[in-house]
């Protein structure tokens, strides 16, 4: 199996908060056949708000760590959606030689996809689920070029993949809250109860993402609770059958160990 070469973005989060997005990520590429090289040096890259206050730092903020991975020679994939936005916006704004990709795009293409049912362990048939994208992983499109920004796809065709039960509904990417959950905690509480409730109605047992923003807002502002949110590369590695998983689902507030059990998953 050739092994695909990547630099890899964790930002903030992934090496504060979302820990177990960060460690899920890295084993779920290497048994993939993908190797992540971690940027060297690498800086914050202004999300999410820092653009609302400078916009010629939030610039230089995504530019800086574009140069690390020019200089690298790699395709660059951050797994923090706000991550991702900024440094697309920064690609595009600097004219950078670098491809950033999100952590979806690289599992979501064929050849992934293909070694992914090959190392299928676990399918995920058990398990009703919804796939929540939220908006900075695909919008706006004019900085993410996705054509599908109002039914994206891509975590469609990788959870499919490992069998799960992804069940319609229409709040894809409908938004969170995101970076307001400080100033207007009653904003975010609002949009993630009814998110949750949503999901609830379309008879999932977890909320998907691929955000640690939206994690985070999901996972702690439910007005009702009780629904887990997991990572998608939390389900993979599940999926795959690898070991070390039991140490992420304390990290959750919302507790995905019976749900888990119950379907069959760990």
């Amino acid at each position: 199996m050739t092994v695909r070469v990547l630099s890899y973005y964790p930002g903030c989060s992934l090496h504060g908060m979302s820990r177990e997005y960060d460690e899920s990520t890295r084993l779920v590429y290497r048994a993939l056949g993908i190797e992540l090289r971690e940027l060297a040096n690498w800086t914050c890259c202004g999300a999410s708000a820092g653009h609302s206050l400078d916009q010629e730092l939030a610039i230089a903020l995504a530019t800086r760590n574009l140069e690390l991975a020019a200089a690298a020679g790699n395709e660059l994939v951050a797994p923090c959606a706000a991550c991702y936005q900024r440094l697309k916006i920064g690609e595009k704004e600097s004219a950078s030689p670098v491809t950033v990709l999100h952590a979806l795009d690289v599992i979501s293409s064929p050849e992934t996809l293909d070694r992914l049912r090959e190392s299928l362990q676990r399918p995920l048939s058990g398990l009703k689920i919804v796939l929540y994208y939220g908006c900075l992983l695909v919008r706006p499109p004019e900085v993410t070029g996705r054509e599908d920004y109002e039914d994206p796809q891509s975590m469609d065709q990788v959870m499919a993949a490992v069998g799960a039960d992804i069940r319609p509904w229409s709040f894809k990417t409908d938004c969170c809250g995101a970076g307001l959950a400080v100033a207007r905690p009653d904003v975010v509480r609002r949009l993630s109860s009814h998110l949750a409730e949503m999901a609830r109605q379309a008879g999932a047992d977890c909320i998907v993402t691929a955000c640690p923003l939206c994690q985070a807002n999901l996972d702690t502002r439910q007005d009702k609770g009780g629904l887990p949110v997991l990572y998608f590369t939390e389900l993979l590695a599940c999926a795959l059958g690898l070991e070390g998983t039991e140490s992420w689902w304390r990290r959750h507030m919302v507790d995905p160990v019976p749900v888990l059990k119950k379907a069959g998953v760990i």
